[in-house]
């Protein structure tokens, strides 16, 4: 009879100590989110101006983490001024986003635009995805057309994606 109760009594202990576990134990208390480094962002950012170079279009861009902050941002030599900002907005955008500029177009006259927020609905911007992640973003500015910095931006993140996909 006694073993039977101590059988009974460790069953309910157990059973209750189960229940007393947080329903959350099993999930992980932190977050791990990949960033490119500094020399990644860069070398996307030189990559950009090498591929307009080569178009003989001056332009600057810009690489942002997944947040939108800026981690490499470049103007070429002739580069109009005006470029580096709006090359900053258009990879916040595409961050925020995520999606390339060409494809918010149809969102510039949507109220997002009045709201000071730093946002460029217009081509020339792509993310920075790789092996499911996303990144950031980088924005290119200074081109007669924003699909041409919208190649430019591209051929940024090409240069470095074969190897952000083994990450």
């Amino acid at each position: 009879m006694l073993k039977k109760q101590l059988k009974k009594t460790l069953l309910v202990a157990g059973i209750l100590s189960m229940g007393m576990t947080p329903a959350m134990a099993e999930e992980p208390m932190t977050v791990n989110v990949a960033r490119i480094t500094m020399d990644v962002a860069n070398k996307i950012a030189v990559n950009a101006v090498a591929s307009c170079r080569e178009k003989g279009i001056p332009i600057s861009v810009t690489v942002v983490d997944r947040n939108g902050i800026v981690q490499a941002q470049l103007r070429d030599t002739i580069a109009p001024p005006v470029s580096l900002p709006i090359s900053k907005n258009k990879a916040y955008t595409a961050v925020m986003f995520n999606v390339k500029g060409s494809q918010l177009e149809g969102r510039a006259n949507s109220p997002l635009q009045t709201m000071g927020v730093d946002l460029a609905f217009m081509a020339g911007s792509t993310p920075i995805q790789a092996g499911g992640k996303l990144y950031g973003a980088v924005g290119v500015s200074g081109a007669p057309d924003g699909m041409d910095d919208e190649a430019c931006a591209i051929a940024g993140v090409n240069s470095v994606l074969e190897d952000l996909e083994m990450q």
